[in-house]
C-alpha cells in the first residue's frame, strides 16, 4: 500500500526536523486512524503507507522519529526505515503518553489547521481522543496547530520531488499535443475529453483531478466555466475552446490551461476580440510572474495580476492567480490570491524558494467563448522557472 518511494520519505522527515527547529516547535504529532477512508493529507510525505488503526507519527525537532501503529500495520511502517516503531495491541494511549512525556517538548504541533485543508488531518473525535489521554498532564496545554509546519514542508519541493512534476507536465504536454491534432469541428466537448483521457489509460497515468472532470472541456460561448464535466456542446468555427487538465505521474501532479480558436470561413488570424483578450491575460500572468520571488506574500503577486488585467478594462477575476502544486493539484500553503475572507491566512504566507505554483487567469470573450491561461513555474532564489511550456500563442485549427 506505499504511495510515496521510502528515499523521498526520508528526504521529506529530513527536511521536517529542519523546519522544526527553524520554528522552534519541539515536537509535531500527526495522529490518524482507518486512513483509508480518511486520510491525512500529510501521511503521503512522511510516511508514504497507510494505518487501519489508530497511528502517531511524531517528529522531533531533534531528530528522532517515532511510529505508534497497530500491530497488524507495524510491519508496512518498518518497511519505511525511517521511524522507531511501536506496535499496539489494546490502546495506544499508554505508548503514546510514555514517548510523549520522555521527550518533553515545550510545544506539539497537531495536525489541524484553520486555513489550509492540506494541513487539516485530524478528526474531532482523535482531537477528543487527545484531550482524554492527556488531561491532568501540562502537555494538554501545549498543543498548536502544525499549519506552518505542513505550509512549509509542502511547498519546499525537494529536486526529486520537481523532478516528478517535471514528468507529470511533459506527460500533459504530450497528450495535448496528441487531442490537437484530432480537433476539429464538430467535436464534442464528451468525444475531445475522451480522446485525452484515452491517452491517459495508455500512458499509465493517473488524473490530477476527479477524471469526471478532468479534462474539463468548454466549447464556445454558451458554457458557464467551472468545474464541471465536458458535456455535448460541439467545437464550432469561430469560436474558442478552452481545456484545463493535469494528470498525477509518480505521485506528483501537472495543472495546466489550453486554449484553441477554430478558424471562421476566409480568416487566417484570430479576430481582433480574441487577440485582444489574449494579449491582456498574457500581460496579467507576465505581471504575476515578475512579482513571483522568495520573500514576498502571495497576495502583493495576485495583486500585480489583478492590476494588469483590470486596467486593460476586462472583469476582475473571481479566484486566485495561482495555489501550489505537488502531490495534490492544489497542494496547500501560500495562495497567490486576494486577502478575501474565503482564502483565510493563504494569501498572506511567504512565498519561498522551492515552491511550485500555477499562474493562471482567464476572460470571456463575447460570443466565442474563454480564454483560460494557466502554466506551472518553480520558484528560484531570485525569481522563477517556467516548469510547463508557456502557450504564448494561440492555436488556432483551420
Amino acid at each position: 500500500m506505499a504511495v510515496a518511494a521510502g528515499n523521498l520519505v526520508h528526504e521529506k522527515l529530513d527536511q521536517a526536523a529542519t523546519i522544526l527547529r527553524e520554528q522552534d516547535v519541539d515536537l509535531w504529532l500527526t495522529l490518524v486512524r482507518e486512513t483509508l477512508l480518511t486520510s491525512d493529507p500529510c501521511l503521503d510525505l512522511i510516511a508514504g503507507t497507510y494505518s487501519a488503526w489508530t497511528g502517531a507519527f511524531l517528529i522531533s525537532a531533534t531528530g528522532e522519529r517515532t511510529a505508534i501503529v497497530g500491530r497488524f500495520d507495524a510491519p508496512s511502517v518498518e518497511e519505511i526505515g525511517a521511524y522507531d516503531v511501536i506496535g499496539y495491541d489494546e490502546s495506544i494511549r499508554p505508548a503514546l503518553v510514555e514517548t510523549v512525556e520522555r521527550l518533553a517538548p515545550r510545544s506539539i504541533a497537531l495536525n489541524y489547521s484553520d486555513s489550509d485543508a492540506a494541513a487539516d488531518g485530524l478528526t474531532h473525535g482523535l482531537w477528543r481522543l487527545l484531550q482524554e489521554t492527556f488531561a491532568g498532564t501540562p502537555f494538554a496545554e501545549r498543543f498548536t496547530s502544525s499549519e506552518a509546519i505542513v505550509n512549509a514542508l509542502r511547498g519546499r519541493k525537494s529536486p526529486a520531488e520537481v523532478e516528478r512534476i517535471r514528468g507529470a507536465i511533459r506527460e500533459t504536454e504530450a497528450i495535448f499535443e496528441v487531442a490537437t491534432r484530432a480537433l476539429r469541428p464538430g467535436l464534442s466537448e464528451l468525444e475531445f475529453a475522451g480522446l485525452m483521457q484515452t491517452e491517459v489509460e495508455r500512458r499509465g497515468l493517473g488524473y490530477a483531478w476527479g477524471s469526471d472532470h478532468c479534462p474539463a472541456v468548454n466549447a464556445g460561448p454558451e458554457k458557464d466555466v467551472g468545474h464541471a464535466p465536458p458535456g455535448e456542446l460541439v467545437t464550432k468555427r469561430g469560436e474558442l475552446l478552452h481545456v484545463d487538465f493535469g494528470v498525477s505521474r509518480a505521485g506528483y501532479c501537472s495543472d495546466l490551461q489550453r486554449v484553441w480558436y477554430l478558424l471562421d470561413e476566409g480568416e487566417s488570424t484570430a479576430p481582433d476580440d480574441v487577440t485582444r483578450a489574449w494579449e491582456a491575460l498574457w500581460a496579467s500572468l507576465d505581471a504575476g510572474a515578475a512579482a513571483l520571488r522568495p520573500g514576498v506574500a502571495g497576495w502583493k503577486v495576485d495583486a500585480a495580476a489583478r492590476e494588469s488585467l483590470v486596467a486593460a478594462g476586462y472583469p476582475e477575476p473571481l479566484y486566485a492567480l495561482g495555489h501550489q502544486l505537488g502531490r495534490s493539484a492544489h497542494d496547500g500553503g501560500t495562495v497567490l490570491a486576494p486577502r478575501w475572507d474565503r482564502y483565510g491566512d493563504a494569501p498572506l504566507g511567504i512565498v519561498e524558494e522551492g515552491n511550485v505554483f500555477t499562474l493562471e487567469y482567464g476572460t470571456a470573450v463575447p460570443g466565442r467563448g474563454y480564454i483560460g491561461l494557466e502554466e506551472d513555474v518553480l520558484v528560484t532564489a531570485d525569481g522563477i522557472e517556467w516548469l510547463s511550456t508557456p502557450q504564448r500563442d494561440l492555436w488556432l485549427v483551420s
